[in-house]
């Protein structure tokens, strides 16, 4: 059966992950480092790893399967998802496939390489996360289910 797997740290779609779970009957695990309130949705359950870097990246890695969905914007952990079969959808309802992970991978790099050559340039935030950017997200993940055939 597909499970939804989201990286639920900082994650602004989880109500929205939860909705398409819940009209799909397809249970959703949140994976947290802790300060999250479980839901009351049978459907939902919460698992909370420990503290430390990647441990949930890690723990979902080991869990995802072909079939699966995985929500998150941590590239290496989408890519490992991706490896493992599962469909990755990032937050703004963008799929990261075999077809592009190994480009956003390598871009990610570059800009990592980037900002470390310049520690004094001033990095922006993105822009403020919409209404609209959250109903694509919600389109993508009832299409992603309808392909895991869940």
């Amino acid at each position: 059966m597909t499970t939804i797997y989201v990286d639920a740290d900082a994650c602004p779609v989880r109500a929205e992950a939860e909705a398409v779970a819940n009209r799909h009957r397809v249970p959703l695990v949140l994976v947290t480092n802790g300060g999250l309130r479980p839901s009351a949705n049978p459907l939902v359950r919460m698992v909370y790893v420990d503290q430390g870097a990647d441990v949930a990246d890690k723990w979902i890695a080991d869990h995802a399967a072909a079939g699966d969905v995985v929500v998150t914007d941590d590239i290496p952990l989408a890519a490992k998802a991706v490896a493992a079969g599962a469909q990755v959808l990032r937050h703004d309802g963008s799929a990261l496939t075999a077809a592009n992970i190994g480009n956003v991978l390598a871009t990610r790099d570059l800009m990592a390489d980037l900002r470390a050559a310049d520690p004094m340039r001033v990095q922006r935030g993105g822009k403020a996360f919409s209404r609209s950017d959250r109903a694509r997200f919600s389109r993508a993940l009832d299409n992603a289910l309808r392909r895991a055939g869940g």
